[in-house]
Protein backbone atom coordinates (compact mmCIF):
# COMPACT_ATOMS: atom_id res chain seq x y z
CA UNK A 1 0.00 0.00 0.00
CA UNK A 2 1.56 3.26 -0.98
CA UNK A 3 0.89 6.08 1.34
CA UNK A 4 1.60 10.18 1.64
CA UNK A 5 1.84 12.18 4.66
CA UNK A 6 0.68 15.99 4.39
CA UNK A 7 2.01 17.68 7.26
CA UNK A 8 0.38 21.31 8.10
CA UNK A 9 1.64 23.79 11.04
CA UNK A 10 4.57 23.90 13.17
CA UNK A 11 7.73 21.32 13.37
CA UNK A 12 6.11 19.72 16.33
CA UNK A 13 3.55 18.76 13.59
CA UNK A 14 6.57 17.38 11.51
CA UNK A 15 7.70 15.03 14.80
CA UNK A 16 4.18 13.42 14.71
CA UNK A 17 4.53 13.48 10.83
CA UNK A 18 7.52 11.37 11.01
CA UNK A 19 5.85 8.91 13.80
CA UNK A 20 3.17 8.26 11.23
CA UNK A 21 5.03 7.67 8.23
CA UNK A 22 7.54 5.32 10.73
CA UNK A 23 3.75 3.24 11.85
CA UNK A 24 2.82 2.83 8.39
CA UNK A 25 6.10 1.29 6.91
CA UNK A 26 6.24 -0.81 9.25
CA UNK A 27 2.39 -2.23 8.82
CA UNK A 28 4.22 -2.75 4.92
CA UNK A 29 3.28 0.91 3.29
CA UNK A 30 5.65 2.31 1.02
CA UNK A 31 5.58 6.22 1.26
CA UNK A 32 5.98 8.25 -1.51
CA UNK A 33 5.96 12.26 -2.35
CA UNK A 34 3.50 12.18 -5.37
CA UNK A 35 0.56 12.27 -3.81
CA UNK A 36 -1.65 11.29 -7.15
CA UNK A 37 0.35 7.86 -6.39
CA UNK A 38 -0.83 7.43 -3.01
CA UNK A 39 -3.67 4.87 -2.18
CA UNK A 40 -3.50 6.07 1.13
CA UNK A 41 -3.27 10.06 1.72
CA UNK A 42 -2.84 11.27 5.56
CA UNK A 43 -3.37 14.93 6.12
CA UNK A 44 -1.72 15.79 9.24
CA UNK A 45 -4.10 18.99 10.02
CA UNK A 46 -3.06 22.87 11.82
CA UNK A 47 -5.80 24.72 14.13
CA UNK A 48 -4.21 27.36 15.81
CA UNK A 49 -5.40 30.31 13.81
CA UNK A 50 -7.97 30.89 11.15
CA UNK A 51 -5.36 31.07 8.26
CA UNK A 52 -4.05 27.77 9.07
CA UNK A 53 -7.35 26.25 9.84
CA UNK A 54 -8.45 27.20 5.91
CA UNK A 55 -4.80 25.22 5.14
CA UNK A 56 -6.17 22.38 6.11
CA UNK A 57 -9.32 22.31 4.63
CA UNK A 58 -8.13 23.44 1.51
CA UNK A 59 -5.52 20.48 1.81
CA UNK A 60 -7.89 17.81 3.18
CA UNK A 61 -10.05 18.27 -0.15
CA UNK A 62 -7.09 18.76 -2.25
CA UNK A 63 -6.39 15.39 -0.92
CA UNK A 64 -9.60 14.17 -1.83
CA UNK A 65 -9.40 15.05 -5.34
CA UNK A 66 -6.95 11.98 -6.13
CA UNK A 67 -9.78 9.63 -5.30
CA UNK A 68 -11.00 10.28 -8.14
CA UNK A 69 -8.41 11.66 -10.38
CA UNK A 70 -5.14 8.94 -8.49
CA UNK A 71 -4.51 5.86 -6.93
CA UNK A 72 -5.95 7.45 -3.66
CA UNK A 73 -8.38 4.81 -1.96
CA UNK A 74 -8.88 6.68 1.67
CA UNK A 75 -8.15 10.20 2.90
CA UNK A 76 -7.50 10.46 6.80
CA UNK A 77 -7.34 13.84 8.45
CA UNK A 78 -5.55 13.75 11.87
CA UNK A 79 -3.76 16.33 14.16
CA UNK A 80 -4.73 19.36 15.69
CA UNK A 81 -7.51 21.11 14.10
CA UNK A 82 -9.58 17.98 14.25
CA UNK A 83 -8.94 17.11 18.07
CA UNK A 84 -10.86 20.68 18.02
CA UNK A 85 -13.66 20.44 15.37
CA UNK A 86 -14.55 16.86 14.42
CA UNK A 87 -18.18 16.70 14.83
CA UNK A 88 -17.75 19.33 12.46
CA UNK A 89 -15.61 18.11 9.59
CA UNK A 90 -17.09 15.07 9.79
CA UNK A 91 -20.49 16.66 8.82
CA UNK A 92 -18.74 19.12 6.19
CA UNK A 93 -16.01 16.55 4.33
CA UNK A 94 -18.03 13.14 3.77
CA UNK A 95 -15.00 12.33 1.66
CA UNK A 96 -12.52 11.76 4.37
CA UNK A 97 -12.89 8.14 5.65
CA UNK A 98 -11.50 8.80 8.90
CA UNK A 99 -10.31 11.53 11.58
CA UNK A 100 -8.85 10.83 14.48
CA UNK A 101 -7.49 13.91 16.73
CA UNK A 102 -4.13 14.73 18.11
CA UNK A 103 -4.80 12.58 21.21
CA UNK A 104 -5.94 9.90 19.42
CA UNK A 105 -2.87 9.26 17.06
CA UNK A 106 -1.49 6.01 18.65
CA UNK A 107 -4.90 4.49 17.12
CA UNK A 108 -4.25 5.14 13.49
CA UNK A 109 -2.45 2.19 12.77
CA UNK A 110 -5.29 0.06 14.68
CA UNK A 111 -8.12 2.35 12.92
CA UNK A 112 -6.19 1.58 9.56
CA UNK A 113 -5.79 -2.19 10.05
CA UNK A 114 -9.33 -2.66 10.82
CA UNK A 115 -10.53 -1.08 7.69
CA UNK A 116 -8.19 -3.42 5.79
CA UNK A 117 -6.31 -0.67 4.15
CA UNK A 118 -3.42 -1.78 5.90
CA UNK A 119 -1.54 -5.42 7.05
CA UNK A 120 -0.22 -6.79 9.82
CA UNK A 121 2.96 -5.21 11.65
CA UNK A 122 6.28 -6.63 9.36
CA UNK A 123 9.32 -4.71 10.79
CA UNK A 124 9.39 -2.18 13.38
CA UNK A 125 11.22 0.62 12.36
CA UNK A 126 14.17 1.11 15.25
CA UNK A 127 13.85 4.73 15.35
CA UNK A 128 9.63 4.90 15.73
CA UNK A 129 10.24 7.93 13.37
CA UNK A 130 11.07 8.10 9.67
CA UNK A 131 12.20 10.73 7.69
CA UNK A 132 11.32 11.77 4.10
CA UNK A 133 12.03 14.69 3.41
CA UNK A 134 15.28 16.35 1.55
CA UNK A 135 17.30 17.64 4.56
CA UNK A 136 17.69 14.50 7.17
CA UNK A 137 20.20 16.72 8.83
CA UNK A 138 18.25 19.04 10.35
CA UNK A 139 15.48 17.18 12.86
CA UNK A 140 13.28 18.68 15.49
CA UNK A 141 12.89 16.47 19.06
CA UNK A 142 10.08 17.12 21.11
CA UNK A 143 10.77 17.50 24.44
CA UNK A 144 7.04 17.67 25.92
CA UNK A 145 3.35 17.62 24.55
CA UNK A 146 0.68 20.66 25.80
CA UNK A 147 0.82 23.87 27.66
CA UNK A 148 -0.35 24.79 31.11
CA UNK A 149 0.02 28.19 30.51
CA UNK A 150 -3.53 29.40 29.85
CA UNK A 151 -2.77 32.35 27.46
CA UNK A 152 -6.38 34.06 26.81
CA UNK A 153 -5.70 33.64 22.97
CA UNK A 154 -4.55 30.05 22.38
CA UNK A 155 -6.17 27.14 22.00
CA UNK A 156 -3.27 25.00 21.87
CA UNK A 157 -4.12 23.24 25.69
CA UNK A 158 -7.52 22.38 24.25
CA UNK A 159 -6.00 20.56 20.91
CA UNK A 160 -3.01 19.04 22.80
CA UNK A 161 -4.13 18.70 26.37
CA UNK A 162 -1.96 20.26 29.73
CA UNK A 163 1.54 19.85 29.90
CA UNK A 164 3.67 16.37 30.11
CA UNK A 165 7.04 16.25 29.94
CA UNK A 166 8.81 13.30 28.40
CA UNK A 167 11.16 11.67 30.35
CA UNK A 168 14.81 12.04 29.86
CA UNK A 169 16.03 9.02 28.98
CA UNK A 170 13.51 8.57 26.49
CA UNK A 171 14.64 11.85 25.06
CA UNK A 172 18.44 10.86 24.84
CA UNK A 173 17.63 8.14 22.78
CA UNK A 174 15.54 9.60 20.36
CA UNK A 175 18.60 11.98 20.12
CA UNK A 176 20.86 9.19 19.32
CA UNK A 177 18.59 7.59 16.57
CA UNK A 178 18.37 11.08 14.96
CA UNK A 179 22.07 11.07 15.19
CA UNK A 180 22.28 7.98 13.61
CA UNK A 181 19.95 8.60 10.79
CA UNK A 182 22.18 11.52 9.98
CA UNK A 183 21.30 14.35 12.09
CA UNK A 184 23.71 17.03 12.04
CA UNK A 185 21.09 19.76 13.69
CA UNK A 186 18.84 19.25 16.60
CA UNK A 187 16.49 21.55 16.92
CA UNK A 188 14.20 21.39 20.73
CA UNK A 189 10.79 22.30 20.82
CA UNK A 190 7.38 22.26 23.21
CA UNK A 191 5.35 24.66 23.84
CA UNK A 192 7.40 26.05 26.33
CA UNK A 193 10.96 24.41 26.46
CA UNK A 194 11.48 26.29 29.74
CA UNK A 195 8.01 24.47 31.71
CA UNK A 196 10.03 21.03 30.81
CA UNK A 197 10.01 19.02 33.73
CA UNK A 198 7.90 21.22 35.99
CA UNK A 199 5.38 18.08 35.93
CA UNK A 200 8.15 15.49 37.24
CA UNK A 201 9.53 14.77 40.22
CA UNK A 202 13.30 13.79 38.89
CA UNK A 203 14.15 16.86 39.54
CA UNK A 204 15.71 16.99 35.38
CA UNK A 205 14.72 20.49 33.92
CA UNK A 206 16.42 21.85 30.71
CA UNK A 207 19.60 22.60 31.78
CA UNK A 208 19.58 18.93 32.39
CA UNK A 209 18.04 17.72 29.05
CA UNK A 210 21.12 20.04 27.25
CA UNK A 211 23.48 18.94 29.16
CA UNK A 212 22.42 14.77 28.26
CA UNK A 213 22.21 15.53 24.70
CA UNK A 214 25.45 17.19 24.77
CA UNK A 215 27.06 14.65 26.64
CA UNK A 216 25.46 11.47 24.95
CA UNK A 217 25.32 12.66 20.94
CA UNK A 218 27.82 14.27 18.95
CA UNK A 219 25.02 16.05 17.29
CA UNK A 220 27.63 19.96 16.09
CA UNK A 221 24.17 22.09 16.33
CA UNK A 222 21.59 21.73 19.46
CA UNK A 223 19.09 24.80 19.08
CA UNK A 224 16.80 25.95 21.97
CA UNK A 225 12.84 27.16 19.93
CA UNK A 226 10.08 28.25 21.70
CA UNK A 227 11.17 29.42 25.50
CA UNK A 228 9.22 31.87 26.95
CA UNK A 229 11.13 34.45 28.86
CA UNK A 230 10.45 33.94 32.16
CA UNK A 231 12.00 30.07 32.30
CA UNK A 232 15.18 32.16 31.53
CA UNK A 233 17.53 31.20 34.56
CA UNK A 234 21.11 31.73 35.60
CA UNK A 235 21.38 27.68 35.24
CA UNK A 236 20.07 27.56 31.52
CA UNK A 237 22.36 30.88 31.17
CA UNK A 238 25.59 29.02 32.20
CA UNK A 239 24.89 25.94 30.03
CA UNK A 240 24.51 27.97 26.80
CA UNK A 241 26.84 30.05 27.19
CA UNK A 242 29.67 26.94 28.24
CA UNK A 243 28.69 24.69 25.49
CA UNK A 244 30.24 25.46 21.69
CA UNK A 245 27.62 23.33 20.57
CA UNK A 246 24.53 24.86 21.69
CA UNK A 247 23.46 27.31 18.73
CA UNK A 248 23.83 30.68 19.67
CA UNK A 249 19.77 31.45 18.94
CA UNK A 250 17.18 31.51 20.66
CA UNK A 251 13.09 31.92 19.81
CA UNK A 252 11.81 33.82 22.59
CA UNK A 253 7.58 34.72 22.35
CA UNK A 254 6.72 37.71 24.03
CA UNK A 255 3.51 38.79 21.22
CA UNK A 256 2.87 41.72 22.61
CA UNK A 257 4.97 44.67 24.81
CA UNK A 258 2.30 46.55 26.52
CA UNK A 259 1.27 45.78 29.82
CA UNK A 260 -2.32 46.05 29.57
CA UNK A 261 -2.12 44.03 26.37
CA UNK A 262 -0.23 41.85 28.22
CA UNK A 263 -2.17 41.16 31.38
CA UNK A 264 -5.57 40.94 28.85
CA UNK A 265 -3.86 38.10 26.60
CA UNK A 266 -2.85 36.49 30.20
CA UNK A 267 0.69 35.92 29.45
CA UNK A 268 3.60 35.38 32.35
CA UNK A 269 5.68 38.34 31.16
CA UNK A 270 5.65 42.12 31.34
CA UNK A 271 7.66 44.34 29.32
CA UNK A 272 10.56 45.02 32.12
CA UNK A 273 10.76 41.21 32.75
CA UNK A 274 11.04 40.90 29.08
CA UNK A 275 13.33 43.73 28.46
CA UNK A 276 16.15 42.33 31.73
CA UNK A 277 15.60 38.99 30.30
CA UNK A 278 17.02 39.77 26.95
CA UNK A 279 19.71 42.26 28.49
CA UNK A 280 20.73 39.29 31.19
CA UNK A 281 20.64 37.18 27.81
CA UNK A 282 22.96 39.14 25.86
CA UNK A 283 25.56 39.81 28.41
CA UNK A 284 25.53 35.87 29.58
CA UNK A 285 25.57 34.31 25.76
CA UNK A 286 27.39 36.92 23.23
CA UNK A 287 26.54 37.16 19.56
CA UNK A 288 23.48 35.81 20.44
CA UNK A 289 20.25 35.88 18.25
CA UNK A 290 16.99 35.93 19.74
CA UNK A 291 13.54 35.92 17.02
CA UNK A 292 10.38 36.57 18.82
CA UNK A 293 6.55 36.74 17.94
CA UNK A 294 3.74 39.08 18.25
CA UNK A 295 0.36 39.53 18.12
CA UNK A 296 -1.13 42.84 16.87
CA UNK A 297 -5.52 43.74 17.20
CA UNK A 298 -5.83 42.08 20.05
CA UNK A 299 -9.11 42.84 21.66
CA UNK A 300 -9.22 46.09 23.27
CA UNK A 301 -5.70 47.00 21.98
CA UNK A 302 -5.59 50.69 21.41
CA UNK A 303 -3.11 53.05 19.26
CA UNK A 304 -1.01 53.50 22.29
CA UNK A 305 -0.68 49.90 22.83
CA UNK A 306 0.81 49.82 19.28
CA UNK A 307 3.13 53.22 19.74
CA UNK A 308 4.16 50.94 22.94
CA UNK A 309 5.24 47.69 21.02
CA UNK A 310 6.78 49.67 18.16
CA UNK A 311 8.98 51.88 20.46
CA UNK A 312 9.67 48.52 22.56
CA UNK A 313 10.93 46.83 19.50
CA UNK A 314 13.19 49.31 18.40
CA UNK A 315 14.59 49.78 21.64
CA UNK A 316 15.31 45.78 21.84
CA UNK A 317 16.26 45.32 18.11
CA UNK A 318 15.50 41.77 17.76
CA UNK A 319 17.50 39.59 14.87
CA UNK A 320 13.46 38.21 13.83
CA UNK A 321 9.68 39.37 14.53
CA UNK A 322 7.23 37.48 13.14
CA UNK A 323 4.06 39.03 13.49
CA UNK A 324 0.15 38.01 13.31
CA UNK A 325 -3.12 39.66 13.41
CA UNK A 326 -5.04 38.50 15.94
CA UNK A 327 -8.27 36.13 15.18
CA UNK A 328 -10.60 34.67 17.76
CA UNK A 329 -10.16 30.92 18.07
CA UNK A 330 -13.26 29.34 19.35
CA UNK A 331 -13.16 27.91 23.05
CA UNK A 332 -10.48 30.57 24.07
CA UNK A 333 -11.16 32.96 26.72
CA UNK A 334 -10.74 35.70 24.27
CA UNK A 335 -13.19 34.31 22.14
CA UNK A 336 -15.62 36.04 24.89
CA UNK A 337 -14.25 39.52 24.57
CA UNK A 338 -15.13 41.69 21.89
CA UNK A 339 -13.06 41.60 18.44
CA UNK A 340 -13.21 45.00 18.65
CA UNK A 341 -10.07 46.12 16.47
CA UNK A 342 -11.55 46.21 12.88
CA UNK A 343 -9.86 43.69 9.99
CA UNK A 344 -8.25 46.90 7.80
CA UNK A 345 -6.86 48.41 11.25
CA UNK A 346 -5.50 44.54 12.31
CA UNK A 347 -3.61 44.65 8.45
CA UNK A 348 -2.42 48.10 9.19
CA UNK A 349 -0.89 47.85 12.40
CA UNK A 350 0.80 44.42 11.11
CA UNK A 351 2.35 46.10 8.17
CA UNK A 352 3.70 48.98 10.23
CA UNK A 353 5.29 46.23 12.81
CA UNK A 354 6.61 44.47 10.09
CA UNK A 355 7.95 47.30 8.15
CA UNK A 356 9.76 48.50 11.30
CA UNK A 357 11.21 45.52 12.19
CA UNK A 358 12.56 45.03 8.39
CA UNK A 359 14.73 47.76 9.03
CA UNK A 360 15.89 46.25 12.69
CA UNK A 361 16.67 42.62 11.09
CA UNK A 362 18.43 44.82 8.01
CA UNK A 363 20.84 46.70 10.62
CA UNK A 364 21.23 43.87 13.02
CA UNK A 365 22.34 41.88 9.72
CA UNK A 366 25.13 44.54 8.91
CA UNK A 367 26.26 43.94 11.60
CA UNK A 368 27.09 40.52 10.98
CA UNK A 369 29.11 41.44 7.94
CA UNK A 370 32.62 40.97 7.60
CA UNK A 371 32.13 37.88 10.83
CA UNK A 372 33.89 34.48 10.89
CA UNK A 373 30.86 31.40 11.25
CA UNK A 374 29.83 28.69 10.36
CA UNK A 375 27.44 27.50 7.97
CA UNK A 376 25.50 24.10 7.04
CA UNK A 377 25.10 23.73 3.51
CA UNK A 378 21.72 22.46 2.58
CA UNK A 379 21.70 22.83 -0.65
CA UNK A 380 24.36 22.25 -3.30
CA UNK A 381 24.86 24.39 -6.57
CA UNK A 382 22.23 23.25 -9.35
CA UNK A 383 21.41 24.47 -12.57
CA UNK A 384 24.26 27.36 -12.15
CA UNK A 385 22.59 28.42 -8.83
CA UNK A 386 25.04 28.98 -6.09
CA UNK A 387 24.93 26.23 -2.92
CA UNK A 388 22.95 27.45 0.04
CA UNK A 389 23.11 26.78 3.77
CA UNK A 390 22.48 28.38 7.36
CA UNK A 391 24.41 30.39 9.42
CA UNK A 392 24.06 29.62 13.26
CA UNK A 393 21.48 32.88 13.86
CA UNK A 394 19.08 31.49 10.86
CA UNK A 395 16.49 28.59 11.87
CA UNK A 396 15.44 25.87 9.87
CA UNK A 397 12.30 27.52 7.13
CA UNK A 398 12.15 30.72 9.12
CA UNK A 399 15.43 32.85 9.31
CA UNK A 400 16.23 33.03 5.55
CA UNK A 401 19.30 31.43 4.05
CA UNK A 402 22.98 32.03 3.34
CA UNK A 403 24.07 31.69 -0.56
CA UNK A 404 28.10 30.60 -0.93
CA UNK A 405 30.26 31.57 -3.58
CA UNK A 406 31.39 27.86 -4.74
CA UNK A 407 29.26 24.31 -3.99
CA UNK A 408 29.33 22.41 -1.18
CA UNK A 409 28.24 19.23 -0.83
CA UNK A 410 24.93 19.36 0.98
CA UNK A 411 25.10 18.43 4.95
CA UNK A 412 28.57 19.39 5.00
CA UNK A 413 29.65 22.37 7.69
CA UNK A 414 31.66 24.87 6.34
CA UNK A 415 33.95 27.75 8.08
CA UNK A 416 33.05 31.10 5.87
CA UNK A 417 33.28 35.06 5.83
CA UNK A 418 29.98 36.95 5.56
CA UNK A 419 30.16 39.56 2.69
CA UNK A 420 26.77 40.74 2.96
CA UNK A 421 23.05 40.52 3.08
CA UNK A 422 20.94 39.99 0.42
CA UNK A 423 16.84 41.25 0.32
CA UNK A 424 17.11 42.34 4.01
CA UNK A 425 17.40 38.48 5.61
CA UNK A 426 19.27 36.51 3.46
CA UNK A 427 23.22 36.31 3.45
CA UNK A 428 26.10 36.21 0.98
CA UNK A 429 29.30 34.63 2.17
CA UNK A 430 33.00 33.38 1.19
CA UNK A 431 33.74 29.48 1.70
CA UNK A 432 37.21 29.22 3.63
CA UNK A 433 37.27 25.55 4.72
CA UNK A 434 35.03 22.94 4.28
CA UNK A 435 34.54 19.97 7.05
CA UNK A 436 35.23 16.58 6.04
CA UNK A 437 32.51 14.05 6.39
CA UNK A 438 31.36 13.57 9.63
CA UNK A 439 32.15 10.20 11.90
CA UNK A 440 29.52 8.78 14.61
CA UNK A 441 30.55 9.51 17.53
CA UNK A 442 32.00 5.77 19.03
CA UNK A 443 29.25 3.98 20.88
CA UNK A 444 26.39 6.24 19.85
CA UNK A 445 25.13 3.56 17.23
CA UNK A 446 25.19 0.91 19.93
CA UNK A 447 21.96 -1.10 20.01
CA UNK A 448 18.86 1.23 21.74
CA UNK A 449 16.55 0.06 22.77
CA UNK A 450 12.86 0.66 21.20
CA UNK A 451 11.63 3.88 22.68
CA UNK A 452 8.38 4.24 24.14
CA UNK A 453 5.31 6.00 22.07
CA UNK A 454 5.35 9.13 24.64
CA UNK A 455 8.37 10.38 23.39
CA UNK A 456 7.76 13.10 21.45
CA UNK A 457 2.80 20.91 18.81
CA UNK A 458 1.89 24.48 17.07
CA UNK A 459 1.67 27.51 19.16
CA UNK A 460 3.88 29.56 21.11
Amino acid sequence: MRFAVVTLGCDKNTVDSERYVAELRAHGGEPVTALDEAELIVVNTCGFIDAAKQESLDAILGAAQYKGDGACRSVVAVGCMVERHKAEMQAALPEVDLFLGASESDRLAAELHARGLIGDPQTLHPGVRLYTGDTPWVRYLKLSEGCDHGCAFCAIPLMRGRHRSFALDDIVREAQLLEMQGALELNLVAQDLAHYGRDRRDGVRLPEVLQALVRETSIPWIRNMYLYSAGITPALLDVIASEPRIVRYLDMPIQHASNVVLERMRRPEREQSIREKVARFRAAVPGVAIRTTCIVGFPGETEQDVTTLLAFLEEIEFERVGVFAYSPQEGTRAAQLPDDVPDALKRERLERVQELQRHITASRYESRVGARARVLVQESATGGGAASGRLPWQADDIDGITSLDRDVPAGRFADVEVLGVVDDYDFHARVLAVDEPRTRKPGVARALPVMSSTVGSYGR
